[in-house]
């Protein structure tokens, strides 16, 4: 058996293959976005004997996919984003991959290359025995999950059904702390773009004001927001709620401004429609920027609905009595909102917090990486 150490060494020579989304890449990530490790992981499969694709997506960016045959007709997959968050702002080498005392540091480390190392890991002790997983697995790797639209996540979906694949139990690699999460919000994003009048400052009634009328929707939004919170919650996911998260407008201190955008955001609770809460959204600025003329879009042209499983579900409880923890909600997003119907049980699951994601210094405890292994090792032997 591998042992923790070797299994952490593992994941910090993955740490060391630079992924960073190209969205927020910068000077300090590269330019090479999720390749070089989606070939790695390839490379990596193939040498335990896996099938292997390599699904481009966007020009340079594959999806990697890899099949290890099982003893049974059971098949299960293990979805890991191959991207990272931006390292700029990062105060020690984001890519050193190194372990010091009970930590390994370095960008990805716990968002969420560790998952990769792990599940590969587990599969090559099985295989060193003579022995093949009962399940067939899947292991993929998907790009876009840290910005861009979920598009990895999305064309996994159309090609899992193009195969008729037949999704048993799908596993959503995301770091929380080993315990199986069962339910967290979709979103959507609509941006509206006010249209007014410009005219001097000194005469503010020869002109429409495009931004009082942004304001407007603003406070539309906020009471939204209000009466949205205040509401019931249906599941331990929570409520839907609504957030301004940017607003851009004017021209200079002695015009009256003829534009504005207003970007919110919206959470999706489960049970919630993506496309019926457009919709009264988009009533809901409309008639607030009343009478001025405005534009809305769907940021992106995607919106995610919640990802919600039975936390009574076999998967979930097999998983938490394996791992000594109970099921949980997440207040963060993943690539599960891609996957509604796709299989017959969804989590996520992985080793580490993420408290830890995305900071300017990111790591994982050993011991967390030791923990998630013996959870695999048990998983993919169990019938």
């Amino acid at each position: 058996m591998i042992s923790t150490l070797d299994l952490a060494n593992r994941v910090g020579e993955l740490v060391r293959i630079p992924s960073v989304n190209p969205l927020q890449s910068g000077p300090k990530g590269g330019q090479g976005a999720e390749t070089a490790l989606a070939e790695r992981i390839a490379e990596w499969s193939q040498d335990l004997g896996a099938e292997v694709l390599l699904d481009e997506v966007l020009p340079g960016r594959p999806n990697v996919y890899a099949r290890f045959q099982g003893q049974t007709d059971r098949v299960v997959v293990i979805d890991t984003h191959l991207d990272t968050v931006s390292v700029e702002h990062m105060t020690r080498d984001p890519f050193d991959g190194v372990v010091e005392g009970d930590r390994l540091y370095g960008r990805g480390s716990v968002d969420t290359k560790a998952s990769f190392a792990i599940v590969l890991s587990v599969l090559e002790e099985l295989l060193a025995d003579s022995k093949r997983p009962v399940p067939t697995v899947y292991v993929i790797g998907t790009i876009s999950e840290e910005a861009g639209g979920l598009l990895g996540a999305s064309r996994f979906n159309s090609w899992a059904q193009s195969q008729d694949l037949g999704i048993d139990q799908l596993i959503v690699a995301e770091p929380t702390m080993c315990a199986p999460v069962h339910g967290h919000k979709g979103i959507f994003v609509l941006r509206a773009t006010v249209h007014g009048h410009a005219a001097h400052s000194s005469k503010p009634e020869l002109g429409a004001n495009a931004i009082s009328g942004a304001g407007r929707i603003i406070v539309a939004l906020d009471h939204e927001h209000e009466r949205l919170i205040g509401q019931r919650a249906s599941t331990v996911v929570g409520n839907g709620s609504l957030s301004i998260t940017m607003i851009q407008g004017g021209l200079a201190a002695n015009i009256i401004p003829d534009h504005c955008t207003v970007q919110a955001s919206r959470r999706v609770a489960p049970g919630e429609d993506t496309a019926e809460l457009i919709t009264s959204m988009s009533k809901i600025m409309v008639d607030a920027a009343d009478p001025l003329r405005i534009e809305v879009d769907l940021e992106g042209g995607a919106a995610f609905s919640a990802f919600y499983q039975d936390p009574d579900s076999p998967l979930v409880r097999q998983i938490a009595d394996l791992a000594g923890t109970a099921p949980e909600a997440a207040t963060y997003g993943s690539n599960a909102c891609s996957y509604p119907n796709l299989a017959n049980e969804v989590i996520l699951f992985g080793p580490g917090s993420i408290d830890q994601a995305h900071q300017a210094v990111e790591w994982i405890d050993v011991a967390e990486i030791g923990r998630a292994a013996d959870v695999y090792r048990t998983w993919l032997r169990t019938k």
